[in-house]
């Protein structure tokens, strides 16, 4: 997992944007569910829709940022939910295994996750179901390299997300019935200069991290005066276009 912290306040700052997506990934899982483990849960607010979903289920969250999991603890008054600090990538069930594993918009940052994904598929009795963002080539992440090139810094970690059919190939296996597909939202962003905002909370982190003072200040000008170009601010909002891959494996 990604070792840069992460600001739970500025990620949730678009949250309903953010669990859209999930939202449409749990609605393709099919039966009940007793128990669910969310890898990657970040500041809880995948919970919600979780409980709607699996009303009696046992949710149980895991995250690598100590910040979020305080973060969700602390929003979330849920009896049946529990939350901790772990390497969401690297786990696997220790007892029975949960009905369902989900995983929100984590896998991107785990390099070579994709040789994860069949033993991470292996931990789940039912379903294990997972979203990740498409949108490496887009604007607002080419502009990142290319501004923060200009301030020295080429070596930032970047997302690994695979075409769609990379991931059907390593989950269809036998006994497995898999479900994968692409979507692109038009997320309408409001106030001024919304897709530093949203970048700012996830994809932009390591760039920043490694900056200080006048020097950060002058990268943040410089790349929101770029993104104000490739996302106009309309009377309505900004249009933020945003793909995201979304893989469903289910037990037969």
């Amino acid at each position: 997992m990604t070792s840069h912290r992460w600001d739970p306040s500025q990620y949730l700052r678009y949250g309903d944007e953010r669990t859209r997506p999930f939202l449409d990934l749990i609605a393709r899982v099919p039966g009940d569910a007793r128990t669910v483990v969310d890898l990657g849960c970040g500041p809880g607010n995948d919970l919600p829709p979780l409980r709607a979903r699996w009303p009696e289920a046992a949710i149980h969250g895991i995250d690598s940022s100590p910040d979020m999991i305080d973060r969700a603890r602390a929003d979330v008054a849920d009896p049946r939910a529990t939350f901790a600090v772990g390497d969401a990538a690297a786990w696997r069930p220790d007892g029975a295994r949960p009905d369902v594993i989900v995983s929100n918009a984590m896998y991107q940052w785990i390099d070579r996750h994709i040789d994860l994904l069949p033993a991470a598929a292996d931990g789940a009795a039912h379903a294990f179901a997972f979203q990740v963002p498409g949108n490496q080539d887009a604007p607002s992440h080419t502009l990142l390299a290319t501004v923060a090139a200009e301030f020295g810094i080429t070596d930032f970690r970047r997302v690994d997300v695979r075409d769609p059919a990379e991931y059907l190939a390593v989950l269809q296996r036998p006994g497995w019935d898999v479900d994968v597909w692409e979507s692109t939202y038009l997320h309408v962003l409001q106030g001024p200069d919304a897709v530093f905002e949203w970048i700012s909370g996830t994809g932009a982190r390591p760039v920043l991290e490694r900056l200080a003072g006048a020097e950060r200040e002058a990268f943040i000008a410089r790349y929101k005066a770029e993104l104000n170009i490739a996302y106009p601010r309309r009377d309505f909002g900004t249009v933020l276009p945003f793909r995201r891959i979304f893989a469903v494996a289910v037990r037969r």
